[in-house]
């Protein structure tokens, strides 16, 4: 029982080894707030998002005239032969301008189901943003615990490498007063040409890890802390889980939104078998159109009506190709749904393993010390080699190893489960960053009537 407080100080230094904060330290919230700032991928789902936006501007302007304008010149020559009293070369240089206005006012219910498309549309893509910003937010949360993880692996292979050299200069020692053999220098230097090994695949998977953060984040990496508690957002039981995922997981929201899209596709092209009504009012002025007359008004103003009779097929082939699309969409709906269902249960099973697995780890590294502890002494009265030494030293660094990666697991499982009920975004986590408002750039332009410039100037 004496041996039993500096197991447990052991204990609690590897499992705090990436977690200790200091004055400069580089939190989990703000490395979640600068990849919802910063991020690429992020960025090109807005960006896709208010291209989109401009998709209702265009529907609606079916119910809006169009004007346009006409100019034409040229030059005549006429000659005359044969006809004494008006024998002779003639010529005139007609010139017209004129203006044509057309109001639809009836599209065979085509532009309102089109509206009702590009309004649903945007709804959908603005669900599949949220999913991909839940998506950056896990990847940055997951390269976070990465860092933390493997700065840790780092220190416990170069402490390993530290015990382990000590270890060849005992038994060289040892060997060269005659209390022990060459094999036993062999057997520590192998050992440590072992953990040498281990300690350079380490610090390359923390080098990998800090250039992954530093792409999700635009950050590098410095002392990283974990201040955030993850663990008070999540649901209480699986059932509450799958409850919460297929009501709000923008993924089922953006595929039901996407049965909306084809169901009005389907309307709109439908009214393509509909008469189209349009009013056509148009003015025009000539000059020099013959010689007997400089200049000559035009008025005209008409009702023009078209009804389709055939038209080759096309279009009723473009209807049942819809509908085909729509009945698509609709199984996508419930493929979607077990997606989500499947993954949240899936997440909760390995955050509760992850939790689970944390007291075993713990577990072995305080035995694994003990252990070594033990064999060490013993090894100073003869009673151990070492070999026996050098094993309860790879044990004792297994253990820890297997800890860190327990801690970093259940961090990750956490902000995995969150996604999988489609609950992690900047606004439910809290964090300290202006929200983007896409409703913002669709009222900006949905009723624009004319204008290059996109809200934000370009």
């Amino acid at each position: 029982m004496k041996v039993q407080p500096f197991g447990i100080a052991a204990l609690a230094s590897v499992a705090l080894l990436a977690a200790t904060p200091t004055a400069f330290s580089q939190t989990l919230t703000q490395s979640l707030a600068a990849a919802y700032t910063t991020n690429p991928q992020l960025n090109v789902a807005r960006s896709s998002l208010r291209s989109i936006d401009e998709n209702i501007a265009i529907a609606r302007s079916g119910n809006r005239p169009t004007l346009s304008a006409a100019f034409s010149q040229s030059t005549q020559t006429t000659r005359i032969l044969g006809n004494r009293s008006v024998r002779g070369t003639q010529g005139t240089n007609p010139t017209a301008i004129s203006l044509t206005l057309t109001q639809p006012l009836f599209q065979g219910f085509q532009v309102r189901n089109t509206i009702r498309q590009a309004e649903s549309a945007v709804q959908a893509q603005r669900a599949a943003l949220e999913n991909t910003e839940q998506s950056v937010l896990l990847d940055v949360a997951t390269a976070f615990q990465d860092v933390i993880q493997n700065r840790s692996i780092v220190q416990l292979r170069q402490s390993d490498v530290r015990f382990l050299s000590e270890q060849v200069r005992a038994a060289q020692d040892r060997f060269d007063v005659g209390e022990g053999t060459r094999t036993d220098v062999s057997q520590a230097e192998a050992r440590r040409a072992e953990a040498q090994s281990a300690l350079n695949f380490a610090e390359a998977n923390l080098a990998a890890s800090e250039a992954t953060y530093r792409q999700l984040t635009g950050l590098n990496a410095g002392n990283l802390h974990n201040n955030f508690n993850v663990e008070r957002l999540l649901p209480k039981s699986v059932d509450a889980s799958v409850k919460i995922g297929q009501q709000a997981h923008p993924a089922i929201t953006a595929s039901l939104h996407d049965v909306d899209t084809a169901m009005f596709n389907v309307k709109a092209l439908e009214g393509q078998f509909l008469p189209t009504v349009n009013v056509v009012g148009e003015a025009g002025t000539t000059w020099n159109q013959s010689n007997s007359i400089d200049r000559q008004d035009s008025a005209a103003l008409g009702l023009n009506v078209s009804i389709p009779i055939y038209q080759g097929g096309r279009v009723s082939a473009q209807v049942r190709q819809a509908k085909e699309d729509l009945g698509t969409s609709r199984i996508q709906v419930d493929l979607t749904r077990d997606q989500v269902r499947q993954n949240t249960v899936a997440s909760w099973a390995a955050y509760q393993a992850s939790v689970r697995s944390i007291f075993a780890a713990r577990t072995g590294v305080f035995a694994a010390q003990l252990a070594l502890d033990g064999v060490v002494e013993e090894q100073r009265v003869g009673q151990r080699t070492t070999l026996d030494v050098l094993d309860a030293q790879r044990d004792l660094v297994s253990a820890q190893v297997t800890l860190v990666e327990s801690e970093r697991d259940k961090e990750v499982a956490a902000f995995t489960l969150l996604s999988a009920v489609g609950r992690l975004t900047a606004r439910q986590l809290g964090l300290q960053v202006a929200i983007y408002q896409p409703e913002q750039h669709t009222n900006a332009v949905r009723d624009k009537w004319f204008g290059l410039r996109t809200p934000d100037g370009r």
